[in-house]
């Protein structure tokens, strides 16, 4: 028996039962993942006692020579994982780093133009229930409705917004957009137009690391991401700076120091800036994550995420599902189901009872409401951590169409969750609440 199991039979229970969810159905939120033991032994480590604010020999408190450490080898990791001068790797999740970029290159009332949110954006890219559209003014580019773009960013549209709108800084990145993007087009107008170009890879981080889609280290000012998702970490958010940022650096300090006034700029910005002592237990499973993404098998398996990606959209095309922009470059498809009758919200339902999680998202053009939506996110990181390879995605495509063909017929959902159990038996994931 766990001492958890005897101070707190409640919690630990809980995390039982998620242990068994986890085990016992279909993971496809594109944005979740399963973490290795590693990344959790560290998480739940004694660093979880160490507070650390400030950076590696700079702390307001002692006794930070092992948080040091670890935060070290977690920021050395990740300038050889991504080919960048320069990481903090304190941020508390994604918003928080993309909120620190924000309060380095931006003033309240200043203009941004970023990815729609119903277009596959993000929160923090200037939705306006977010502090991002709260205070500053955000403009947005999107996605082709129709013709041989339909569903992808057509790059003459956004030069022309931003010619229109002269925007400080434009963002890339997005949280449910299939393709990849062309980063060197997207510097050309930042340049035109003199604005800051940063990307948020939280999506792509991990298929960005294996070389499998371009990169922004090159062109983007700026560069955020979350660790988890397909970069499979644990959960937090990190910021970094490549190779070209001395264009912009006249527009904030100095030319002189490049580097190290970048550094300046965004790790005060983090810590005072947004919060206060890092989460030195995290930091250290970031470290271990980086260095799991710096093994061969890491390419390997993201290779595998984009082949289940692409098996999973080609089973739903031919079985006559919409898919915004035709099919996928990434590791998630959006589904749109309109032409089925279906709304997201209804799938996702449905799915849910035969124990297959996904979330329902709005599509581009949608008419439905944001707890409504049109449209499902699939996508393939986590089981694809668990060892399903196209074949097995190809049967979860069939069994969520049968599903969505029949979303009010229990005897049809019983004998789903029932095959899905059957699958998930054969891959594996964690022992009981002991994971």
């Amino acid at each position: 028996m766990s001492e958890l199991q005897t101070t707190d039979p409640a919690i630990f229970g809980v995390l039982q039962r998620e242990v068994e969810r986890q085990n016992d159905g279909f993971e496809l939120i594109a944005s979740e993942n399963f973490v290795s033991r590693s990344v959790m032994e560290a998480t739940g480590s004694a660093l979880t006692n160490k507070y650390a604010e400030g950076l590696p020999g700079k702390r307001y408190y002692g006794g930070c020579q092992f948080a040091d450490e670890a935060e070290d080898l977690a920021r050395d990791r990740a300038k050889e994982l991504f080919s960048c001068d320069w990481v903090n790797v304190q941020p508390h999740s994604g918003a928080s780093a993309n909120a620190a970029v924000y309060l380095t290159l931006m003033k309240p009332g200043d203009t941004f133009l970023g990815l729609d949110l119903s277009h596959g954006g993000h929160l923090t890219h200037g939705s306006p229930v977010n502090f991002s559209g709260i205070l500053y003014k955000a403009e947005y580019y999107g996605v082709e409705e129709s013709g041989p773009n339909a569903g992808r960013i057509d790059m003459d549209r956004v030069r022309d917004k931003a010619l229109a709108v002269q925007p400080k800084m434009i963002s890339i990145g997005a949280s449910a957009y299939p393709r990849d993007f062309d980063y060197g087009a997207f510097r050309s107008i930042a340049d035109e137009v003199g604005a800051f170009l940063w990307m948020d890879m939280a999506h792509t981080a991990g298929l960005i690391a294996a070389g499998l889609l371009n990169s922004p280290m090159d062109h983007a000012h700026v560069v955020t991401t979350t660790t988890h998702k397909t970069l499979r970490g644990p959960r937090g958010g990190m910021i970094l700076i490549g190779s070209d940022s001395e264009n912009t650096v006249g527009k904030v300090a100095p030319k002189s120091g490049r580097v190290k006034m970048w550094s300046e700029l965004f790790d005060s910005a983090v810590f005072p800036g947004m919060q206060g002592g890092p989460l030195m237990h995290v930091i250290a499973a970031k470290a271990v994550s980086f260095l799991e993404a710096l093994s061969p098998d890491f390419k390997s398996y993201q290779h595998a995420v984009l082949e289940n990606a692409k098996a999973m959209a080609d089973s739903f095309v031919e079985k006559g599902y919409d898919i915004v922009s035709g099919g996928t470059d990434n590791h998630l498809i959006l589904v749109d189901l309109r032409n089925k009758g279906l709304t997201g919200k209804d799938a996702e339902i449905a799915l849910g009872k035969a124990e297959i999680t996904v979330n329902k998202n709005m599509v581009p053009f949608d008419t439905q409401s944001p707890f409504v939506t049109s449209g499902i996110r699939l996508g393939s990181p986590a089981m694809t951590t668990r060892g399903l390879g196209p074949g097995e995605f190809n049967v979860i495509a069939t069994l969520i169409d049968k599903v969505l063909m029949n979303p009010n017929n229990e005897d049809i959902i019983s004998q789903v969750r029932s095959e899905v159990k059957a699958i998930c038996r054969k891959f594996p994931l964690y022992d009981f609440v002991t994971a």
